[in-house]
C-alpha cells in the first residue's frame, strides 16, 4: 500500500508470519522498519524526528502473535498484543500486577487500544511505563532475524534514549515473557505525571518482592526516568533481601536510590528536587504494596 505524499515512508506492509516479515526487512536491506501500533512513529513522523524509511512493516497482523499465552514456566505475551489486552488478562493481573497497572496508565483508552507492550520495548525510551512493569518481573524478549532467534532479558536491550540492541530495521521482537509470581511474591508500580494532562511520566516505578512471614526473601525495582535507560535497580533490590517488610527497610533502599541515580531538571516535567521528592513519598508505598500482595499470596 502506498502512503500520501505527507508521510515519511512509501509503503506499508502487514505481514501474516515472522518469515514473511523478515523477508520484507531483508528485501528492504535497512530501510524498512518494524512497528507495533505505530503510536510512536506517526507523533514522531508529524515531529519531523525520524529519518524517512521507504517502508514500515506492521507486526501486529503476524499469525500467533495477537495473544496472551501461559505455560509451564512463564507467561508470555505477543508482539501483537495490546495494553488494553494485558489489563484486562486476568492472569496479568494476579501473577504481574505492576505490569498490569502500568500498562493501564499508558495514554488513553485509543492509545492502549492500539498501542503494544512490544513496541514500547522495542522504542527504548527511559520512562516508557509497561517497560518499567516488564523489569520488575524480569522479563525477556525474543529476538528474530534471518539467523534465528533468541531470548534475552529486556533490562539488556536498551543503549540509550530511543536506542535499542534490537535492529528494528532488520530484526522483529516477536514475543515478551515472565515468571508468573508465585506462593509469596507480589508486584506493584505507581507513576507520577502532572495533573494538566501531560502525558510524560515525571517518575514510575515498580516492585516485585518476595516475602517469608515479615522477612524479604528477594526482591527487584524498575525506576525511570532517572538516566538514559530505564534503570533495573539491583544494588536497591539487594539491600531489601534479609529484611523485614517495615518502613525503616524501605526507607534504606530509597537512600540507596537517590545516591545510586542523578536525576535531571526537566521544564516539561519537573525539578530533580521534585522528582527526588516522590521517590521518597512513593517507593516505600510501591514496596509496601508489594509486601502487601506477597503476604496475600502465602
Amino acid at each position: 500500500m502506498t502512503s500520501n505524499s505527507t508521510s515519511r515512508w512509501n509503503s506499508y506492509h502487514k505481514p501474516e508470519t515472522v518469515e514473511e516479515a523478515l523477508e520484507l526487512l531483508r528485501r528492504y536491506d535497512g530501510s524498512a522498519r518494524v512497528i507495533g501500533g505505530g503510536t510512536d512513529i506517526l507523533v514522531e513522523a508529524r515531529r519531523g524526528l525520524r529519518r524517512s524509511i521507504d517502508a514500515i512493516v506492521d507486526a501486529t497482523g503476524i499469525a500467533g502473535l495477537d495473544a496472551i499465552s501461559h505455560d509451564k514456566d512463564h507467561i508470555v505475551i505477543g508482539c501483537g498484543v495490546t495494553h488494553t489486552q494485558i489489563v484486562s488478562d486476568e492472569r496479568i493481573i494476579r501473577y504481574g500486577a505492576c505490569l498490569a497497572e502500568s500498562c493501564g496508565v499508558i495514554g488513553g483508552p485509543q492509545v492502549r487500544n492500539t498501542g503494544t507492550l512490544a513496541g514500547n520495548v522495542a522504542h527504548a525510551l527511559p520512562a516508557g511505563d509497561g517497560t518499567i512493569g516488564l523489569l520488575a518481573l524480569g522479563g525477556e524478549v525474543e529476538i528474530a532475524s534471518t539467523t534465528g532467534t533468541r531470548w534475552m532479558p529486556a533490562k539488556d536491550t536498551f543503549v540509550g534514549p530511543g536506542k535499542s540492541v534490537i535492529d528494528r530495521h532488520r530484526e522483529v521482537l516477536t514475543r515478551l515473557r515472565f515468571k508468573p509470581a508465585g506462593t509469596r511474591e507480589g508486584s506493584a508500580f505507581h507513576r507520577v505525571m502532572r495533573p494538566q494532562g501531560l502525558c510524560l511520566p515525571i517518575i514510575s516505578m515498580a516492585a516485585r518482592l518476595e516475602v517469608d512471614g515479615d522477612i524479604i526473601t528477594a526482591a527487584s525495582i524498575s525506576m525511570g526516568p532517572v538516566g538514559p535507560v530505564p534503570w533495573f535497580a539491583e544494588p536497591v533490590a539487594t539491600v531489601l533481601v534479609g529484611g523485614s517488610t517495615s518502613t525503616e527497610q524501605y526507607e534504606k533502599a530509597v537512600e540507596l536510590a537517590l545516591d545510586s541515580v542523578t536525576l535531571r531538571s526537566s521544564k516539561y516535567r519537573a525539578t530533580s528536587e521534585y522528582r527526588a521528592t516522590m521517590i521518597r513519598t512513593y517507593l516505600p508505598i510501591i514496596l509496601a504494596r508489594a509486601a502487601e500482595r506477597a503476604g496475600a499470596n502465602q
